[in-house]
């Protein structure tokens, strides 16, 4: 971190920390003691706080409210020892987060306040990381417009929050999936491959009639021939046919996610055939058919590998020969929390350890 940022710190004056069940958080509903608020006014980013966690003060006519600029990334903390607490692939958190911000017109924060910030929360609330196997502190950043206006325009004020949430596994389970020709999450030139409030909300609808249906989530394909798949609601996808490792290409209609990089790294030094291209729904349900549907699993922060155990597609179902994790699922699975956790060697330096001290 730049020996230049500096943080405003106001500390909580008595923790809540023994007033929660770190080894039942649930998800999303707990959070951690203190918070980061950076405002952006006068065209600069002004000195970072990190402060109790708590409600902000807002006026109705907040543009974010009425023209959803806004966006978020997701990342965990995992407890390793009372010295030390790892991030996973923080960086590139950044790096996703920057080119968000600027698809939605929010200049993002500097790389130090960003980094730097997070793991000055994770110093100060290191008791809130659970240390249960499996469970983990959710990191959730997130920038957003700030101007009291109405005004269909980029704004001029901002802010950005990181919060952070004791959290226990996201899926405890297979999924089941479905296809949608009536709605779609994304077209080339949108905003698909950022990471903006707006396309969680969107999607909400057809998750809910898609689970009216017996389903979990919904299979995306792309928006001008309903044919080739794009990824999950909340995950991006993986197939494996006939030994071959299959994911859908980005595109700029699919979210890059960072645990699906993580993934085809691995599997490529593994020397795992790997292929990244379009893939035809058809392709699939005839895989499907044929047998040669070994594995499917979704990815992501959250879930990190969820396993698939039907994939449903105008009327036909099919079920992948491993319902649950696979042999290949279940490797990808354990290296990645292993090396998260530094119980084994990282090879790709993927971990950023913060020392906390066992205070």
């Amino acid at each position: 971190m730049s020996t230049d940022i500096t943080f405003d710190i106001t500390k909580v004056a008595q923790s809540r920390i023994d007033q929660v069940d770190l080894d039942d958080p649930g998800f999303g509903r707990l959070f951690s003691d203190h918070m980061l608020e950076v405002s952006y006014n006068e065209g600069e980013w002004q000195q970072p706080k990190i402060k109790p966690y708590g409600t902000i003060e807002v006026v109705p006519a907040l543009n974010v409210f009425h023209y959803a600029q806004s966006v978020f990334e997701g990342t965990k903390a995992y407890y390793v020892d009372d010295e030390t607490v790892n991030l996973f692939r923080i960086g590139q958190n950044y790096e996703r987060f920057v080119q968000s911000c600027k698809r939605m017109c929010i200049p993002p924060v500097d790389r130090e306040v960003f980094l730097g910030g997070i793991e000055k929360l994770i110093e100060i609330d290191h008791r809130w990381v659970p240390r249960k196997e499996g469970n983990v502190l959710y990191i959730r950043p997130f920038a957003c417009a700030f101007d009291p206006v109405i005004s269909a325009n980029p704004a001029e004020e901002y802010r950005f929050f990181v919060i952070t949430s004791p959290v226990g596994s996201y899926y405890n389970k297979s999924v089941k999936l479905t296809t949608s020709k009536r709605y779609v999450r994304a077209v080339k030139g949108g905003v698909g491959a950022a990471k903006a409030a707006g396309n969680y909300a969107a999607s909400f609808y057809p998750a809910r009639k898609a689970q009216e249906m017996g389903y979990d989530q919904v299979l995306w394909l792309d928006a001008h021939e309903h044919t080739y798949i794009e990824e999950v609601g909340t995950m991006n996808i993986f197939f494996i046919i006939d030994g071959v490792l299959v994911t859908p290409k980005l595109q700029g209609t699919i979210l890059p996610g960072i645990t699906r990089d993580s993934v085809l790294r691995l599997a490529n030094h593994w020397e795992i055939p790997v292929e990244e291209r379009r893939i035809n729904i058809e392709e699939v349900i005839e895989a499907g058919q044929s047998g040669k549907l070994e594995e499917v699993f979704g990815t992501g922060t959250a879930a990190v590998i969820a396993p698939v155990e039907e994939i449903h597609h105008d009327g036909i179902s099919v079920i992948p020969k491993e319902k649950d994790r696979g042999p290949v699922g279940q490797k990808l699975y354990d290296t990645i929390y292993d090396i998260q956790r530094s119980r084994i060697e990282d090879p790709f330096n993927w971990v950023r350890s913060v020392q906390v001290g066992n205070s």
